[in-house]
């Protein structure tokens, strides 16, 4: 089989698993929308300072469990060892109940101490003492995602993303329709009990999610039990013990890398806080800064990114499996292809947001329209916060699960001074974590690649990776500034200026990339209409 066939596998899985992503986000843009007019920048604040904690618990309970589960699954599925491979589910399943179950506890216990501490002594008006109603709604979201996790990371583990891909999106359709309904029901009591409506919406959807993948392992249980009938048995059955040392050896480098990243927002929640208030601004103020940041440019910078993170959820199992049966060519090839689609994506993203960033939030939030600017400067984070995410994906597939974590350290170290300084300057502002935030990413994705091609020899293909892309991203970006000028001018109407020029943005970018032949055939063959459209390049030569 070519390395072009195979390599293709998991990006089929990956299409799958972004497509799945993009439904999510944009289902995620569209209850963002009344939940934002209902609770405005204030209530994001509030709502986003609590998701950020209950985030952190969520990560250190189970965030590196689907990746370590998924390569332990795969790898002792492309052994033929079976019956290693399902009891790794039984133990995963054990330990990740455990563990979640303790961490949403101490969330619970930790926020009702925090909230008695606050009002003993009088320190309740700070940007976290809100946000006390959103942790405790949080809480019990923890044991579920930790038992949901275990499940995803299974089926990864087999290379099938769908039921990950039909639980996320049901997920988020419980979330959206509960969370908008909890907000609207709670914000009778006051901003902080809308934020809070708007977070318990998660715990419903993370239920529904969690009873989509029970299903479908019932429904597929009798395929995989003749899958396993099939083990010769000629190896030795692992101990309990042996793979729950495993799974911790894998998964707490992960954690402790995700755990780094998620600690960048404690840094931008605290030096938020503590900066603008160095450069002058009162309280409400800030807490509506910090509500733009990561109720706009946090939620709409990583909806392309989600294409990154359903790439690197499928390369992790597919290269773990071509590491472990020695195709090392498999290996360059699955990484290359990787690493060219993940920024075919993430460069014109970036482009369009830059270009588009105030248009798109007067879109989006007519009556909280505030914050543009902090969209068009970090338009560039989603290029490096993608090649950080892909890159940690492959580093995590080929065994150095370490690596990442040591470079996510370096990245959120560098953020601290750019943070510092820049904030505390009036003219600047918020827009300082926003571009400390790009600082960031960028350290971390070099240092993740230079440890890629150290490991693993492989030399990506940067013409076709980033040159190509960005030329045709440039020439796409002026063709989307003007049709947006042109037609705004003629109607004076955004939305439909905004529209029509993302219309054009995206007919542009693909003509160009077209002249520059940046297109390959096996990619165009995972889109809708890929077998036209790669007959079309054919016929002018373009492929």
């Amino acid at each position: 089989m070519s390395s072009t066939r195979k390599s293709g596998s998991f990006v089929k899985m990956a299409a799958i698993l972004a497509g799945a992503g993009l439904i999510v986000r944009l289902i995620g843009f569209i209850y963002r929308l009344p939940l934002t007019n209902m609770i405005g920048d204030e209530g994001n604040g509030i709502y986003a300072a609590g998701y950020n904690i209950y985030n952190f618990f969520l990560i250190m309970s189970s965030a590196g469990l689907p990746v370590a589960i998924s390569h332990m699954v795969a790898k002792r599925l492309a052994l033929g060892e079976f019956k290693n491979a399902k009891k790794v589910f039984r133990i995963s399943l054990f330990t990740a109940g455990g563990l979640s179950l303790f961490f949403a506890l101490l969330m619970a216990l930790g926020t009702f101490v925090f909230k008695c501490w606050c009002e003993k002594y009088d320190a309740t008006d700070n940007l976290w003492y809100p946000s006390i109603y959103c942790l405790y709604s949080l809480s019990p979201t923890i044991f579920i995602v930790g038992i949901m996790a275990v499940f995803r990371g299974y089926f990864q583990g087999f290379q099938t993303t769908v039921p990950t891909s039909l639980s996320q999106v049901v997920e988020q359709i419980f979330n959206a329709v509960f969370s908008i309904y909890l907000a609207w029901a709670w914000m009778k009591y006051g901003v902080e009990f809308g934020a809070a409506g708007g977070t318990a919406g998660t715990g419903v959807g993370a239920l529904a999610g969690l009873t989509v993948l029970f299903i479908y392992y019932l429904l597929t249980r009798k395929h995989r039990n003749e899958l396993f009938k099939e083990d010769k048995g000629k190896y030795r059955i692992e101990s309990g013990r042996r793979i729950t040392f495993s799974l911790i050896k894998i998964a707490v480098p992960i954690i402790t890398g995700t755990a780094i990243f998620s600690m960048t927002n404690f840094v931008d929640m605290a030096m938020v806080n503590s900066r603008l208030a160095a450069a002058g601004f009162d309280h409400n103020t800030i807490v509506k800064l910090y509500g733009q940041l990561n109720g706009k440019y946090v939620t709409i910078s990583t909806m392309p990114v989600s294409i990154s993170t359903a790439i690197a959820t499928a390369v992790i199992p597919s290269i773990t499996a071509s590491m472990a049966r020695g195709e090392k060519e498999q290996v360059r090839a699955k990484i290359d292809t990787a690493l060219r689609i993940t920024m075919l994506i993430s460069i014109p993203a970036a482009c369009g947001l830059g270009v588009l960033g105030s248009p798109i939030l007067k879109m989006l939030f007519p009556r909280h329209s505030e914050g543009g600017m902090l969209i068009t400067v970090g338009s560039l984070s989603v290029i490096f916060l993608a090649l950080s995410q892909i890159s940690t994906g492959v580093l995590q597939g080929i065994g150095k699960v370490k690596t990442p974590a040591f470079n996510a350290l370096w990245g959120a170290l560098a953020k601290i001074p750019v943070n510092y300084v820049l904030i505390a300057l009036p003219s600047v502002n918020i827009i300082g974590a926003v571009i400390s935030t790009t600082v960031c990413y960028l350290l971390c994705s070099m240092l993740n690649f230079r440890a890629l091609i150290k490991a693993t020899g492989a030399r990506p293909d940067y013409i076709n990776m980033l040159v190509k892309p960005a030329v045709a991203a440039v020439t796409m970006g002026a063709a989307c500034l003007g049709s947006y000028k042109l037609i705004y001018f003629a109607t004076h109407i955004n939305i439909v200026s905004t529209l029509f020029a993302i219309i054009v943005a995206v007919a542009v970018y693909f003509v160009a990339l077209a002249i520059l032949k940046g297109f390959k055939e096996e990619d165009l063959k995972l889109i809708p209409m890929g077998a036209r459209i790669t007959s079309v390049l054919k016929k002018f030569g373009r492929l």
